[in-house]
Order: structure tokens, then sequence, then C-alpha cells
């Protein structure tokens, strides 16, 4: 077993409760940590041998242009995906922060994080 990260990914989306955060949106940052079976690929080096963490990253992004109000509602897509597309995934990880959300103080951001496993 082994674990296959992508930390970091820096998006902008229209996810909230609030009507202005429909119209102005704001900064997220996701992060993914999936388990695999990756004994193979570190013999073979083939990509087709591994999940592809381009795939992880392009998931994240087209899941995050859909607008939802919560951002659980988007974690959880996210997990439905990788597992629906990336058959070798045993567990996964998933962590959306909205940066400087907007809720009336000094917060750095707001954190829902996810898991699920096969």
């Amino acid at each position: 077993m082994g674990i296959i990260k992508v930390n970091n990914i820096k998006l902008y989306a229209y996810h909230g409760c609030l009507d202005e955060e429909a119209k102005i949106g704001s900064e997220y940052r996701v992060d993914v940590a999936v388990k695999a079976d990756l004994k193979k690929s570190a013999k073979t080096d083939a990509l087709e041998d591994t999940v592809d963490y381009v795939h992880l990253n392009h998931i994240v992004k087209e899941e995050m242009a859909i607008r939802s109000k919560l951002l659980e509602e988007v974690a959880q897509r996210i997990l439905n995906r990788f597992f629906k597309e990336l058959r070798m995934i045993k567990k996964a990880r998933v962590s959306v922060s909205k940066i400087n959300p907007p809720i009336g103080g000094d917060v750095e951001e707001v954190v829902v994080i996810l898991k699920k496993k096969r």
C-alpha cells in the first residue's frame, strides 16, 4: 500500500450559502491523499499501473467549478468521482479550505475534511 498526495491545489470558486458568495466568489485550497497498491507501478515505471495525480487534479478542478452551498457537498462529490473513475484507490481523504471566509471575524480559513474507503 502507498499514498499519493496532491497538496495545495489553489482555486477560485463560488461556494457558500450567501448570495454575495455566489456573485463574488473566493479563494480555496484543496488537498487530497489517496491510498492504493503502488507495488506494481514501483516495478514497472508505467503510468497505467498507478493512480495518475493529473487525473486527481482534474477531478478536483471540475468539481470545484460546480457551485455548492456547503463545502461538505463539494468534498463528497470529489471523493465519489475518485472512487468511480480510479479503481485502484482503496482509501481517500479530501480537505477543502475556504480562504478568508465571510464570517464576521479575522479567520484565515475554514476547512472541511472527508474520508472514504472502498
